[in-house]
């Protein structure tokens, strides 16, 4: 019977040590396990909304459609994680009906709180239909970002020169101008990446003016004087004023800039968007004519840029993609460009749109699971 008594004893310390294996393990690490699972999905999925959001938004600016902003202002998530276990044991002295047992279970919970803020009311819209600042040019391009994107993003005009000005806002009805403006870009473009130009300070006068500051070494080189007769400037200077005023009487001296809006920056990029050919047919969208009566195709200006293609059948391998007036849009994943273009525009948006009065109500939508 000592014996009996002796193995029940150490059965019952085995199984204590099994319910607690059970009910302890990596319970210290259950946070961290799910801040590195949870906190990156969010991420991810947030990221992609967003661009999901934007792309939608250019298709329905293609097609006429309004559009809205329905921004994420908050997540927040609570975690649970509940465990309970039991021993149980019979034991009776001079029969062989004893029995032990483990028990256990756990329970899992999340639950996420998302709040939403749709971005209306005057001081939204008088950002988004105002010229950006030429701040936010300056700021771009020494964050590494082409001279050449963001001037064929942001520029109605330079010196006269016409970049499909006329795409900033509503689709025109005639073929706009924009050969010599993709040319103009180009140069810049060219200097930049030799280091002869950069957009900067003037640091005189009355105040920080921007101004386009050219290298003194390289001041007579046949590059930088390419890039003077595509401007249409007669001066020697090596800092050349940039204004967006154009009553300043400088002509022939200082760079004349007339920038688009966030709104027109999208109308322009929403011309990227290839429509089915049953919505042109049934006339869903305005078509541009060129000169001789036919259909223009808007990448002859945008297909190095920004493309959106369209299909019936969910896109394999896509960047991006929103499902709209039964078809799929998407940036094919492998169209670098137009990844980038996409980028630049979320940062121009929140550039120019930030510090604003966010009108309500806020929505917050706890989810349940």
């Amino acid at each position: 019977m000592y014996t009996l008594t002796k193995i029940l004893y150490h059965r019952l310390i085995l199984l204590s040590l099994i319910l607690m294996i059970f009910l302890t393990p990596g319970c210290s690490q259950l946070g961290p396990d799910f801040m590195e699972n949870g906190r990156n999905e969010y991420n991810k999925v947030l990221a992609n909304t967003n661009d999901e959001e934007m792309l939608l938004n250019l298709v329905r600016r293609r097609y006429a459609d309004s559009i809205a902003i329905l921004e994420v202002n908050s997540v927040s998530t609570s975690l649970e994680w509940k465990r309970s276990g039991g021993l149980i044991a019979n034991i009776f002295e001079g029969t062989d009906n004893n029995n032990f047992g483990v028990r256990g279970d756990g329970s899992y919970s999340e639950k996420p709180t998302i709040t939403y803020l749709p971005l209306q009311g005057s001081n939204y819209v008088r950002n988004v239909l105002s010229p950006i600042q030429p701040e936010i040019i300056l700021l771009l391009t020494r964050s590494g970002w082409s001279i050449e994107r963001l001037l064929r993003l942001t520029a109605n005009k330079i010196n006269g020169i016409n970049n499909a000005s006329e795409a900033s806002g509503p689709t025109p009805t005639f073929e706009p101008s924009y050969k010599e403006f993709k040319l103009l870009a180009n140069i810049f473009y060219q200097l930049q990446q030799k280091n002869i130009v950069s957009f900067g300070y003037q640091l005189q006068g009355d105040g920080d003016k921007l101004a386009l500051i050219i290298r003194k070494k390289f001041s007579k080189s046949k590059e930088v004087k390419k890039l003077l007769a595509a401007l249409y400037l007669t001066t020697s200077n090596t800092i050349i004023p940039l204004t967006t005023n154009f009553s300043s009487g400088a002509e022939g001296e200082n760079i004349e800039i007339d920038l688009r809006s966030l709104a027109g920056i999208q109308f322009f990029l929403s011309h990227g968007v290839l429509i089915p050919n049953d919505d042109i047919i049934n006339n869903r969208v305005k078509i541009t004519k060129t000169e001789d009566g036919q259909n223009f195709n808007w990448q002859n200006i945008l297909s190095d840029l920004f493309v959106v293609h369209s299909q019936i059948e969910k896109p394999r391998n896509a960047s991006v993609k929103v499902k709209y007036r039964g078809h799929w849009f998407f940036i094919k994943d492998n169209d670098i460009e137009s990844k980038y273009t996409l980028m630049l525009l979320n940062q121009i948006s929140a550039l120019q749109s930030g510090n604003l009065e966010k009108v309500g109500p806020v929505l917050t939508l706890p989810v349940s699971q």
